[in-house]
């Protein structure tokens, strides 16, 4: 099942071309249809915040310059981004409705792409053991992790680099039946493949990043946590478009603006 988001925070299941809107996420129907086509689609969550996984790929911490040999992180290591990141999608069905452009900010000359898979949180989770973690899914969506990669170098902290405002798309709905060790995770710059890999590489399984999370942090409905991204991280430039696809979920179109 899909569950959009969309105009001024309407829910509703899309089923082909058609939204039905429901009353939640997930919820009753309310008897209102629409077009898909006709509607400006919003980021598929309303979390009280996004936790983040990184260098959960091996090849990536690689890439990093970060190469731990045999001795792999025994934990996911985590970091947040603020609400203010979240950036609405354009909307597949009509071409004209770009979504929101990702600003690139003045004091960064090295912005990063970091195409993912996202977990929408459905039921809070508190000390949630891993065979269970799945559960407690709503769904499952496209990221792009924005990066100011410079500034993520030399600041004391992450915050700039990670959450200037927009630096996180998500979308364009969330699905709710995947296996999310059973996909794959692509990102295309200028409609140039540049990342490519299947989650069944993530060194933590979405099930251990959640019950892992949910040991010391409350997970409620709504919240947001993107799994990591693969190899292939890049340089993005002013009026780039990007696409993060995920088999099974479909695409999330954004660009940068100029």
């Amino acid at each position: 099942m899909k569950l959009v988001r969309f105009d001024q925070g309407k829910w509703g299941i899309l089923e082909g071309e058609t939204i039905y809107q429901t009353d939640g996420p997930g919820g009753n129907p309310t008897g209102n249809a629409f077009d898909i086509g006709s509607v400006q689609l919003r980021s598929p969550a309303e979390p009280s915040k996004i936790v983040c996984v990184g260098r959960n790929y091996l090849e990536h911490i690689r890439e990093l310059g970060n190469d731990f040999g045999n001795n792999l992180p025994k934990e996911p290591g985590l970091f947040l981004k603020g609400l203010n990141t979240l950036a609405d999608p354009a909307n597949p069905a009509s071409p004209d409705n770009t979504g929101e452009a990702v600003p690139y900010p003045s004091f960064t000359s090295l912005l990063h792409y970091e195409g993912e898979l996202a977990v929408v949180i459905g039921s809070q989770m508190k000390n949630v053991p891993e065979d269970r973690a799945l559960e407690h899914v709503l769904g499952y969506t496209c990221a792009l992790d924005v990066t100011a990669r410079d500034v993520q170098k030399t600041d004391l902290q992450w915050v700039r680099a990670k959450s200037s405002d927009k630096f996180c798309p998500l979308g364009p709905w969330l699905v709710t039946d995947l296996e999310p060790e059973k996909t794959t995770v692509r990102t295309y710059i200028n409609d140039q493949l540049r990342q490519e890999a299947p989650t069944s590489m993530m060194i933590f399984s979405v099930s251990k990043v959640l019950s892992y999370i949910s040991s010391f942090m409350t997970l409620e409905p709504g919240d947001v946590v993107l799994t990591g991204t693969p190899e292939g991280v890049g340089e993005l430039k002013r009026g780039d478009k990007v696409v993060v696809a995920v088999e099974g979920l479909g695409d999330l179109h954004t660009r940068i603006a100029h």
